[in-house]
């Protein structure tokens, strides 16, 4: 069951975020605020559930979980500059 979790929020991370933000405090307990949450949703939605796995985790973002923070940003990224090179076309 983890593992299918992990792939929903792979290809729908935004929808996980809305439904860990509706059904669980697990964003609240790693943000101190609503408007980091909030601008990840908009700009780096992994990156936001993998900063949130960590702190919820670890308490911190280092090791190995700093490796999981970072992968995701380049995912991020890699997905937002894909779609700019494929309007460009």
């Amino acid at each position: 069951m983890p593992c299918l979790v992990a792939i929903v929020a792979l290809v729908f991370p935004r929808l996980v975020l809305v439904l860990i933000w509706l059904f669980s405090n697990y964003l609240g307990r790693a943000y101190e605020t609503v408007i980091w949450p909030l601008l990840g949703f908009v700009f780096l939605p992994l990156t936001t559930l993998a900063y949130a796995w960590a702190i919820n985790t670890n308490s911190s973002v280092d090791g190995w979980y700093l490796a999981v923070v970072v992968l995701a940003v380049l995912v991020d990224i890699g997905v937002i500059g894909g779609g700019r090179a494929s309007r460009r076309r």
